[in-house]
């Protein structure tokens, strides 16, 4: 690449613009694997671990955190729900990023004893913190 042509230069920041910003919405918003139970999307989420718990939070806004479900399935934690578009009668949509519809999001989590300890929902996530056990 010329960097003395701004023109090149900016094209090329363009471009690398483009390509992050596709990267992080495959990355938050990517499409779950086929065959999962009629679920078209996954929920971003960060997972955190001390030495006493495994924090994990889930992004879910406009769930109600008694709609989700949350089961253990052979190292994995299984979290399914359904984010519904809230809207009744005739709306025009201008503009809709946030994905709707039935959600399923599996979490491997580490290979020790887990007990559930605390399930919350706190600014449109559901966290959730498993305890360590001996």
């Amino acid at each position: 690449m010329n960097t003395r042509n701004p023109t090149d230069w900016m094209w090329a920041q363009a471009c690398e613009f483009i390509e992050q910003a596709e990267r992080m919405h495959r990355q938050f918003f990517r499409l779950a694997s086929p065959g999962r139970a009629g679920a078209v999307w996954e929920p971003p989420i960060d997972v955190f671990e001390d030495d006493r718990e495994v924090v994990i939070v889930v992004a879910l806004p406009g769930v109600p955190a008694d709609r989700v479900d949350v089961t253990p399935d052979e190292g994995e934690l299984v979290i399914r729900a359904e984010r519904v578009l809230g809207s009744s009668g005739r709306v025009v949509v201008h503009q809709l990023e946030i994905p709707y519809g039935r959600f399923e999001r599996r979490i491997r989590v580490p290979g020790v004893r887990l007990d559930a300890s605390t399930r919350e929902t706190r600014d449109g996530c559901l966290i959730l913190r498993l305890r360590k056990t001996n």
